[in-house]
C-alpha cells in the first residue's frame, strides 16, 4: 500500500479591510487548495467571492479549535491542502490560529506563509514612533487590575510597545496606561484601511480625552506607545522618594505609582520596599 504523504498547510494573509489589500499568490493559493479554514465563514466568504475563489471553507475559531483542529489535521494527513486564514490580517498573531500551525509541525506536516497584512506592522509604519525596535504584546488583560499589573512589567521597557484593543476597553486602558507608565507619546490606528480608518497621535492623556468625548467609540484600534525614556533616570533612592511624595500630600498608593514611574520599575517593587 502506497503511502499518502501529507498535504500543505498555507498560511495565508488577508486584507484588514480594504478588498483590494491580497497578494497575487493569496489568491491563487486560495483557488488551489482543497480546503480553507477560517474565523467567520461569513466574513472570508466576501472575500471569496470578490476574487472569485470557489474552494469549499470551514470554521476554525477559539471556541471550536479543539475538535475541529483535528479535523482538519485530518486533511491534512490525507494529502490535502488547507488554507488557514483569519477574519483579518496575518493568521496565528494574537488569534488562536498558532495552535494548528504547532499541531501540524509536530507531525511533521509542511506550513507555508503566504504574507501579506499585518494590522500591528502596519500601524507600527505609519506611527512615526522608533520601529527598529519593537514589543508586541497583542490584547492585554480585560480586567483593570491585572491590566495595571501587566503595564508595570512594561513600564521599563524602552523599545516602542505594540497592542490591540478594542472599543469597549479604550479609553479605560488609556487611563491605565497614563498612570502606570506616565504621559507617554502614543499613537492611535482605528479600522485600518477601511472606510472610517483613523490615524491619532498625541500624549496618552490627550488621546484618552478625545476618545471619552465621543459619543461612541467603534472599531478595533492599535495602540503604538513609545517606549521608557532613555534619559538618565533620577538617582532618589526609592525610600525617600516616596516619603517626599506622601509628604508633600499624595496618598500611598498614588506615591508608590508616581515613584515607579519617575524611577521606571514596576510598582510591586515600590511595594515591597516602602510597605
Amino acid at each position: 500500500m502506497t503511502e499518502v504523504s501529507a498535504g500543505v498547510l498555507y498560511v495565508v494573509a488577508t486584507p484588514l479591510g480594504n478588498l483590494e489589500d491580497i497578494t497575487l499568490r493569496a489568491i491563487r493559493t486560495l483557488k488551489s487548495v482543497s480546503l480553507i479554514a477560517c474565523e467567520d465563514t461569513r466574513r472570508t466568504a466576501v472575500l471569496l467571492r470578490a476574487h472569485g475563489v470557489t474552494t469549499p471553507a470551514t470554521s476554525y475559531f477559539e471556541h471550536n479549535e479543539r475538535w475541529k483542529g483535528e479535523k482538519i489535521l485530518d486533511a491534512l494527513r490525507a494529502g490535502r491542502d488547507v488554507a488557514l486564514v483569519s477574519d483579518a490580517g496575518t493568521p496565528g498573531i494574537s488569534d488562536p490560529g498558532y495552535r494548528l500551525v504547532r499541531d501540524a509541525r509536530a507531525e511533521g506536516i509542511p506550513v507555508v506563509p503566504a504574507p501579506g497584512p499585518s494590522a500591528a506592522i502596519a500601524a507600527l509604519s505609519v506611527s512615526g514612533l522608533p520601529t527598529d525596535r519593537f514589543l508586541f504584546v497583542g490584547f492585554l488583560p480585560a480586567k483593570s487590575a491585572a491590566r495595571r499589573k501587566a503595564l508595570e512589567d512594561l513600564a521599563s521597557v524602552r523599545e516602542t510597545i505594540v497592542l490591540y484593543e478594542s472599543p469597549v476597553r479604550v479609553i479605560d486602558a488609556l487611563t491605565d496606561m497614563a498612570q502606570v507608565l506616565g504621559d507617554r507619546e502614543v499613537f492611535l490606528c482605528r479600522e485600518a484601511t477601511k472606510v472610517h480608518e483613523e490615524y491619532l497621535r498625541g500624549t496618552l492623556s490627550v488621546l484618552r480625552e478625545n476618545l471619552a468625548s465621543r459619543a461612541a467609540v467603534k472599531g478595533e484600534f492599535v495602540v503604538v506607545v513609545s517606549g521608557a525614556s532613555d534619559s538618565p533616570r533620577p538617582s532618589e533612592p526609592v525610600e525617600s522618594l516616596f516619603a517626599r511624595l506622601t509628604a508633600e500630600g499624595k496618598t500611598r498608593r498614588e506615591a508608590v505609582k508616581e515613584t515607579a514611574r519617575i524611577l521606571g520599575i514596576p510598582a510591586r517593587e515600590v511595594y515591597r520596599r516602602v510597605l
